[in-house]
């Protein structure tokens, strides 16, 4: 879990836009980070398992 000042930090518009730090907004997580969900892989993954994510299922072959 990132800290509250790192998180708060993020938050802020940066002066470029190239600065912005996309984060998990769960945990606050900026590595391993899915754009179109708005999570890390981490939280991605528990909320798939647990059926919450909308129109996502496990994959097997």
């Amino acid at each position: 879990m990132a800290k509250k000042s790192t998180i708060a930090r993020s938050n802020k518009k940066p002066k470029f836009s190239s600065r912005r730090v996309n984060r998990c907004f769960l945990c606050g997580r900026k590595g391993g980070y899915m754009r179109r969900f708005g999570l890390c892989r981490i939280h991605f993954r528990e909320l798939a398992s647990a059926g919450l994510l909308p129109g996502i299922k496990k994959s097997s072959w």
